[in-house]
């Protein structure tokens, strides 16, 4: 039988995750807090609220943006807890020790969370590639593991809060790296390199880099993959949670430094916009398109 799925936030993560189980013959409910970003899906059931969504489900996946959001799509009025319904709820979103935090409410609701962080943009949910970090109880994981796995490859981390932290690792590496092609691939040109050798060579040791090629040889940062903001606020999150201790993560905090530059001006671009930053940090300016 099709399991019955509710997902919680239809931006370009969640819009993914439903459109790929609604591939797969999942029967689907959608609830966004802006109710015309889910209609334009133009598939699934469209809620009021995050509770009527929810009613009926047998898993509820969630993809916010950020700890704010997941309280106020749970707890408030109308938030998704008020169905009670006895689910497992599937927190994907990146956000720190959110989940942590929800697990005793989603209990009091008599339903079980799981936590399951995405690594991998949009493109790869919807190909079924992306990888899927989980984190919670053997018994719960089990119960949503086959709606999981549509989605991707599922790696079982830990316990709660495990997987989420290992996300918020993840992706600061992702944004040293941006932050350090971005760095070198200006400084190779300002050297009189070929910028397509350049950015060979930075791919060929970076391959996550490949996919963004225009974003470094054409200053083209749209469609957007992962906006600087969210780079930002996943950065934030990481100091908070891995790097508690004075002086600890150094290189990350640089790179949230960079990452802070470009997003006063490019914050909706996606994070290879960090590159006009660091030109402009070089008295160049911006090259290419002129997006912004």
């Amino acid at each position: 039988m099709s399991p019955h799925v509710a997902v919680l936030g239809t931006g370009r993560m969640g819009a993914a995750i439903a459109q790929r189980l609604v591939e797969l013959d999942a029967e689907i409910a959608l609830w966004n807090r802006t109710p015309d970003r889910a209609r334009r899906l133009g598939f699934g059931r469209v809620a009021p609220t995050a509770a009527e969504a929810v009613r009926g489900a047998d898993v509820v996946i969630s993809s916010l943006t950020g700890p704010e959001a997941i309280r106020s799509a749970y707890l408030a009025e109308g938030g998704a807890l008020e169905a009670r319904q006895a689910a497992v709820y599937v927190e994907m979103s990146t956000a720190g020790e959110a989940a942590l935090e929800l697990a005793p409410h989603v209990a009091r609701a008599g339903g079980r969370l799981v936590e399951a962080p995405i690594m991998g943009a949009p493109a790869a949910v919807a190909a079924g590639r992306a990888a899927v970090l989980v984190g919670g109880d053997d018994a719960d994981v089990e119960r949503v593991e086959p709606v999981l796995a549509r989605i991707g490859e599922v790696r079982r981390i830990g316990p709660l809060g495990s997987a989420s932290r290992l996300k918020l690792v993840a992706n600061s590496m992702l944004g040293a790296v941006i932050v350090a092609a971005a760095e070198l691939q200006v400084a190779g040109e300002e050297a009189g390199l070929d910028p397509e050798q350049i950015f060979w060579a930075l791919a060929r040791l970076a391959p996550v880099l490949e996919p963004r090629r225009a974003g470094y040889l054409e200053d083209r940062h749209e469609p957007v993959m992962f906006a600087v903001r969210d780079l930002r606020k996943d950065l934030d999150l990481a100091l908070g949670v891995l790097g508690a201790a004075p002086g600890s993560l150094p290189v990350t905090r640089l790179v949230r430094e960079r990452v802070d530059a470009a997003t006063a001006d490019w914050a909706g671009l996606d994070i290879t916009a960090v590159i006009r930053a660091a030109r402009a940090a070089r008295g160049e300016g911006t090259a290419g398109s002129g997006q912004g």
